[in-house]
């Protein structure tokens, strides 16, 4: 199985545990390193024992199963490694003591009172100069926020105490005042003087910084007890074992950031020109240090193993050394002065949060000794956790190369990858950050990868228009570029299997009536189109976590999604537009209604967060079978047309008038109150009343204004047997309600007494998350999605609600 887009290698690992051959390469030399580190070095070293002398010892005594001898000596010689570097700068991270005074009026210190702590964390607020010239001698901080921890019964927080023109911080207990929770901060990028409460505008902090005037000042230790964390005011102690590091001169990277790319040009827009400024002094002497250490830990591993593997040990050696660099350089994401301090969590979090940097105001330094998050343990130990479940599948091939001019195969091979997303990530921009580390600790043992100063970046297959020079210029190179590599794609692939495309692009652009469509779907499936192939399909596959960072508060895309493609055939006819969309008339809606419904157990409901780009799958398979569909004036349609039609089948519907009243209404004003006047006239269009559906209990009606109930004002106490007006956009809400309180169980009740309405309601929700998306309401488009995401549960205890009972009267049912 081939992947000519590895990335972070998840294809060519599955491939590999299901015993394929996986071969795999990348233009991004931080990707290709990965590939080798999950694939190519756990296979090559399987069943090898370690050599460490330690564990050479009892290494016959025992059965090494794949990569569990190289884990283990990889553990052993980075246990080494750190202890090493603690010898030599661990006095940089020297333990806190809790002073008399720093325990006075504090329960959480008082047992701790005149005894050492260990730091895990220095909190650190970033300082410019105040812009009142009557204080332009003081530099003062740039908060986001004085909160240290919102646990409860934990809180903690930063008091900051003004005298004249100086000032310093105090860590405080319990309840943190509202006027706290904004630290300096005022809006966006924009804060205030401390001492002055002059504000401080963006446009200054940022000129400040970029003449290299922004500082840092220590705003709080966080420590750890016996009874958890606890929070210390900062001491000049604790600032002087800091700016030690500023005499001792370590290894730094002049490589310069890249702008204009909006990932990473936070960092020259205050003053981090270069990826070394992205560090403090003490987290450079650290950091180089360790990669330092990896050479010598390569050394003692070649030593320690020529007597057992011979020839083989230098090899055995760059590998264990691989696995260390990427340590260093995982420690590096832990240990930057872009990692922030959570406080609902009590935890420093890393750089990548999400795949972007921002710039961090507070930041928290971690001890890369602390035994906690940031410390190389506890990185290592976690890689390690992964590397001693690996090398037991098929031998693996990684190497570097441009999908678009050659790959590293000979014949036929089965294709399944996941190519750059147009716009969404500027992957090689965002590598710099991961390659100079990796660079200065490996550069000897892969040369030709580490040749380059940087990640290439003209090359990388993304429309990223800081790059090309245009929004325009980007989409033709992605157009051209993607058509390439499909094209070498469709002459690789074996003709028993269909090329897979993982492809995770939202659609997000919204045209009118004419449907929706998205400039990186059309781009990319006209590219796939071109190549020659024939989508026959679409699976949406559940791939992103939904506690990410990009999924907060958004409705991010949580699948991929598959696209099946083989080669079109050469016999393949044209068609006209009219003839295009009545064989979509005719399988649409038998596909739409399988996804929305699934199948049992065997196959969930696809969520409506992933509907409109799994609808593309039978839509575009329509499309791709022909040669070409024709306009009316004979011209071949466009693959944003084909879309914008595919898409129209997810906005029909056939709704009750009380629930298309409510539809259209929420279209225009959501929960808000609207005028009765146009109320009265969207309701008499709808062939309803707006009296009739306030006795419907869906609108509150009143002093000229109408609004919509929201779910959670439906009454709990009702009753759909005796509810003489249902709409479905009652029964819809009800059900909401009833999942938000009670779960499946509640709302399986409820779908249970209204049966009959049970496809409707499904469809309304469709149809709602939609239009939620759309418009970005993301909290009212969770609770739609979440409902429908349930819907299978859902209907098992609605199914297991018994039928009512009727008698038979004399006139009919009673």
């Amino acid at each position: 199985m081939y992947d000519p887009f590895a990335g972070g290698g998840a294809i060519p690992l599955e491939a590999q545990r299901l015993g394929l051959t996986a071969i795999a390469s990348d233009l991004n030399p931080v990707a290709v390193l990965i590939n080798k580190a999950l694939i190519e070095i756990p296979s090559t070293f399987q069943g090898q024992a370690p050599v460490h002398p330690e564990e050479a010892l009892s290494a016959p005594l025992r059965k090494w199963r794949g990569a569990q001898g190289l884990a283990a000596d990889v553990t052993r010689y980075g246990t080494w490694m750190r202890s090493e570097a603690e010898l030599r700068v661990g006095h940089l991270y020297p333990k806190v003591m809790v002073t008399r005074e720093m325990a006075e009026g504090r329960d959480d210190l008082a047992p701790y009172a005149g005894k050492e702590l260990v730091a895990i964390s220095w909190l650190w607020a970033r300082t410019v100069r105040s812009p009142n010239p009557a204080f332009s001698h003081v530099v003062v901080p740039l908060i986001a926020s004085f909160e240290l921890s919102s646990k409860a019964g934990r809180g903690s927080w930063v008091e900051p105490i003004v005298d004249g023109d100086s000032y310093h911080f105090k860590v405080r207990t319990g309840v943190m005042p509202d006027a706290a929770k904004d630290g300096t901060k005022l809006n966006g990028s924009n804060f205030r003087c401390l001492v002055s409460g002059t504000p401080l505008d963006a446009h200054y902090i940022r000129t400040e910084a970029q003449a290299g005037r922004m500082g840092a000042r220590l705003m709080a230790i966080v420590a750890q007890a016996e009874r958890g964390r606890v929070y210390l005011s900062p001491t000049l102690e604790m600032e002087s074992v800091a700016d030690m590091a500023l005499t001792m001169n370590p290894w730094k990277s002049y490589l310069r950031v890249t702008t204009p790319c909006h990932d990473v040009d936070r960092l020259p827009m205050y003053g981090m020109y270069t990826w070394g400024d992205a560090f403090s002094p003490r987290q450079l002497v650290m950091l180089s240090t360790f990669s330092a250490l990896v050479g010598e830990v390569r050394e003692k591993v070649n030593r320690d193993a020529t007597p057992l593997l011979g020839a083989s040990a230098d090899k055995y050696a760059t590998a264990v050394a691989t696995y260390l660099a990427l340590a260093v350089s995982k420690l590096a994401d832990a240990q930057s002065t872009i990692c922030r301090w959570k406080p609902s969590m009590d935890q420093s979090i890393a750089t990548f949060a999400r795949q972007a940097i921002p710039m961090v105001w507070d930041y928290s330094e971690a001890n890369a000794f602390g035994n906690m998050a940031g410390d190389f343990g506890t990185t290592l130990k976690s890689m390690m956790r992964v590397l001693k479940t690996l090398g037991t599948g098929a031998p693996a091939h990684v190497g570097q190369a441009d999908a678009r001019k050659g790959h590293p195969v000979n014949g036929p091979v089965f294709i399944s990858t996941d190519p750059p997303y147009y716009d969404n990530i500027g992957y090689a921009d965002l590598s710099d950050f991961f390659y100079v580390w990796l660079r200065k600790t490996l550069r000897d043992d892969y040369p030709a990868l580490f040749a380059a100063m940087a990640v290439p970046k003209e090359e990388e297959l993304t429309a990223l228009p800081h790059r090309r020079g245009s929004k325009e210029a980007a989409e033709r190179y992605f157009l051209a570029g993607m058509t390439d590599a499909m094209y070498r794609l469709a002459e690789r692939c074996h003709p028993a299997a269909p090329v897979t495309i993982y492809y995770a692009f939202k659609q997000s652009e919204t045209k009118g009536d004419r449907g929706t469509s998205s400039t990186g779907w059309e781009t990319f499936l006209e590219a796939v189109l071109k190549a020659g192939f024939a989508l026959t399909g679409t699976w949406p596959m559940r791939t992103e976590l939904g506690n990410r960072m990009i999924s907060s508060g958004t409705n991010a895309l949580a699948s991929s999604i598959i696209l099946v493609c083989r080669k079109r055939l050469d016999t393949a006819a044209t068609v006209s537009r009219r003839e295009f969309i009545r064989e979509l008339n005719v399988l649409l809606p038998v596909a739409l209604d399988e996804m929305t419904k699934g199948a049992g157990e065997e196959r969930s409901p696809v969520a409506p967060v992933d509907l409109s780009q799994a609808i593309i799958g039978p839509g575009m398979a329509v499309f791709s079978k022909y040669a070409a569909v024709l306009e009316a004036d004979g011209t071949p349609m466009s693959v944003k047309s084909a879309l914008q039609l595919i898409n129209r089948f997810l906005a029909e519907d056939d709704f009750d008038g009380d629930t298309q009243f409510c539809l259209h209404w929420f279209d225009q004003h959501g929960w808000r109150e609207g005028v009765y006047g146009d109320a009265d006239v969207l309701a008499r269009a709808k062939a309803t009343s707006v009296s009739g559906l306030d006795q419907a209990g869906v609108l509150v009606s009143g002093g000229g204004k109408v609004r919509l109930r929201k779910w959670a004002e439906y009454a709990e106490d009702w009753d759909p047997r005796t509810d003489k007006r249902l709409p479905i956009w009652e029964a819809l809400h009800q059900l909401i309600r009833a999942f938000r309180k009670d779960g499946e169980t509640g709302a399986g009740k409820i779908l249970g007494a209204v049966k009959s309405k049970t496809e409707a309601i499904r469809q309304l929700a469709y149809r709602l998350y939609t239009l939620c998306e759309r418009r970005g309401w993301a909290e009212d488009a969770r609770a739609y999605n979440d409902l429908v995401t349930s819907w299978t549960a859902i209907e098992a205890v609605a199914n297991a609600v018994p039928e009512p009972v009727s008698q038979l009267g004399l006139f009919g049912e009673t």
